[in-house]
């Protein structure tokens, strides 16, 4: 199926404009009512699943605005399909995108795209904030942090060549330094992460029904500024704290101008020959490099007034791990010199200044190890991850963060985590893997990411799973991932242990899931299990789930062709399961082995109900993946029941490209 074929699976929200928006107009007239959302869908759809914020999220398509809607569009490398509901509102010198407040706030969040130089590197642009027509304050937007180009690991130059001649691409299906003649190329190639996003402290609360109009200005040197969402907060008073190793009192300096790096130093040592905590009140901290925590605890003013925010630093020759860069982050002590323990941070941001992708850099808001330790109410964003951990470490508990605009992933467990938690998290615009639990070398066990929302990750998986023993992803929210990537992935992959044990995916809400995968041209799952370097045939129990207007399938079962006829997925069971629209089928099955279904209910289901290519083998006796029907296994769509009797055990019904039928937005079941 070619790319543009994603189009046809585009599905617009009930409460949604589809066209240019009328002058003045909410989706129900001048006055009509604030429409707040989780994920671009009816909170009611999405009760209890997800991170429970302190802000309320409303859509600018929503909203009043003589601007134009764009979109609905799955398409990867458009604006729209990186938009959170896949549709967002586009501005023009002088248009305005108007929200009405649901409750008392004082502060906003608003999500946007702005063009990019025209050599790469970004621009900046203002944005007019009124409130009732009132003062005007004004946003500087920039996208000096969006834009990125080409093959991984990606460019900021629209005018690159391929990064990697030498791989298959499907644009031109075809290894291109390798064909003659050499193909077209059209360039800026796959351009993609076009968002960031931008707080403001309004300066005094309004109340319910107050009207924030965001304006173009005219004379924007932005040929067009797209708003996708605004989220509006009530910011509580900063938090003090009297008997603390105050960081003013160790040099550091809250208007930025100065660098704070050796004060915080300065403070945490004497925090821990005082054994009390570390406070740093509200202002902005200039750090340019890694503060080391270990046995300390550090508290901000809250993350709206507190900000510790860094230049990106080439270091003179590279350090013994990679990297050829430094910036500011909170790191434990590196796992071979016995990690960190009993460390606690909160209350603060952190603002990074990473603008590429390069993978040896440790660049990240948090890293390191950390065991006994606990990281709550950190807003981060502009690092390379938000928080990515190498053990082996223990008990670690995340609670409470917001973790935006990553060039890669927000948190990764890598090697060896075990026993941790992360929990009521909010996460948006990451570049890679949202969450991710990755046992290279050595395993993970017993960790849990439960009630967290992960929204638009531009690349790969909303939640991944890359082996491991005994862990749990439950309870979380996971909306529109963008390209080569589900909701949530389980994969024998990146030289990961096997999966042992069990793994439990219990009572998550998947939206607008299942991406088009351009190495193999299909369409992926909104879960996703791809056995491709061991079997997977760990205990996995897959059970209350909701997947809601999935792209593609809802579930895919996986090998890669190479390795087809070596490695299996067993031992996986779906149940009390409910799949509200499909844009081809319910499960589609590339693989040998099997899985059970019990209670797993579907409806606007595209395509016939199962997929099924077992290994590609094709044997007389059947498809080399069996599935079990355990009873309960209810609806269907056009083609009749999902789960018939004659797809049992193994019918082969091969069918991996069939047209993608868009289904109805999701209701109440």
């Amino acid at each position: 199926m070619a790319v543009a074929a994603v189009t046809a699976a585009t599905v617009g929200l009930s409460v949604a404009l589809t066209g240019p928006a009328l002058a003045d107009r909410g989706p129900n007239g001048p006055s009509a009512a604030p429409v707040v959302t989780r994920a671009a869908l009816a909170p009611s759809l999405v009760a209890g699943r997800g991170a429970d914020v302190d802000f309320a999220e409303q859509e600018a398509e929503n909203a009043a605005t003589n601007g134009t809607t764009i979109g609905p569009d799955r398409t990867a490398y458009t604006l729209p399909a990186e938009a959170s509901g896949r549709k967002a509102v586009k501005l023009t010198s002088g248009q305005y995108v108007e929200f009405t407040l649901p409750s008392a706030a004082n502060a906003i969040t608003v999500r946007y795209s702005i063009p990019d130089a025209p050599n790469g590197g970004g621009i900046t642009a203002p944005l007019n904030v009124t409130v009732n027509g009132g003062a005007k304050k004004v946003m500087t937007l920039t996208s000096q942090y969006a834009w990125l180009y080409n093959q991984y690991q990606f460019s900021n130059n629209p005018n690159a060549d391929l990064l990697h001649p030498d791989w298959w691409i499907t644009e031109c299906a075809c290894v291109p330094s390798a064909t003659t003649p050499a193909p077209t190329i059209t360039k800026p190639f796959r351009p993609m992460h076009f968002y960031d996003e931008q707080r403001l402290l309004l300066g005094k609360t309004y109340r319910a029904g107050d009207k924030v109009r965001l304006t173009v200005p005219a004379g924007s040197n932005a040929a067009s500024t797209v708003i996708d969402l605004l989220d509006s907060e009530l910011v509580g008073a900063p938090h003090v704290r009297l008997l603390a190793a105050n960081v003013l009192a160790f040099g550091a300096d809250p208007s930025g101008r100065r660098d704070s790096a050796d004060a915080l130093d300065k403070a945490i040592a004497f925090a821990k020959r005082s054994h009390l905590k570390v406070y740093i009140p509200p202002g902005t901290y200039q750090v340019n490099r890694h503060i080391i925590v270990d046995n300390v605890t550090i508290e901000g003013a809250g993350s709206w007034y507190t900000i510790i925010k860094g230049r990106e630093v080439a270091l003179s020759t590279p350090a013994p791990d990679g990297s050829v860069h430094t910036g500011v982050g909170f790191y434990g002590k590196d796992a071979s010199a016995g990690g960190s323990k009993d460390v606690h941070l909160s209350g603060f941001a952190i603002e990074g200044d990473v603008r590429e992708r390069i993978d040896t850099d440790q660049v990240n808001g948090i890293g390191g190890a950390m065991s006994d330790s606990t990281i709550d109410g950190l807003y981060i964003r502009h690092t390379k991850v938000g928080m990515w951990f190498d053990g082996p470490m223990t008990n670690l508990r995340i609670t409470n963060n917001v973790i935006v605009d990553q060039i890669a992933d927000a948190i990764n467990f890598h090697t060896g985590v075990t026993n941790s938690v992360v929990s009521n998290n909010f996460i948006r615009n990451t570049g890679d893997d949202g969450l991710a639990m990755w046992a290279e070398k050595t395993t993970n066990t017993g960790n849990t990411f439960d009630h967290n929302t992960v929204q638009t990750p531009t690349l790969a998986n909303g939640i991944a799973i890359y082996g491991g023993t005994d862990n749990t992803v439950s309870n979380n929210l996971i909306a529109d991932p963008i390209r080569e990537g589900s909701a949530i992935h389980v994969g024998s992959r990146f030289g990961a242990e096997a999966f042992t044990g069990h793994l439990w995916i219990k009572n998550n809400t998947t939206a607008r899931a299942g991406t088009y995968e351009l190495n193999w041209n299909i369409g992926l799952g909104a879960i996703w299990l791809y056995a491709l370097e061991k079997n997977i045939d760990a205990d996995i129990q897959v059970v209350g789930n909701n997947f809601l207007d999935s792209t593609y399938n809802a579930i895919m079962l996986v090998s890669d062709f190479p390795v087809k006829d070596l490695y299996s997925i067993t031992n996986v069971h779906f149940k009390d399961t409910k799949v509200d629209g499909t844009g081809t089928s319910v499960v589609s099955a590339r693989v040998k082995g099997s899985a059970s279904f019990e209670n797993v209910d579907a409806r606007n289901v595209g395509a016939v109900g199962v997929n099924n290519c077992g290994s590609f083998n094709f044997p007389p006796t059947g498809s080399e993946f069996s599935l079990t029907d355990l009873g309960g296994n209810d609806g269907g769509g056009t083609t009749g029941p999902w789960l018939a009797p004659w797809e049992l055990p193994n019918t082969i019904t091969c069918d991996d490209r069939p047209p993608v039928v868009a289904p109805p937005a999701p209701s109440a079941w």
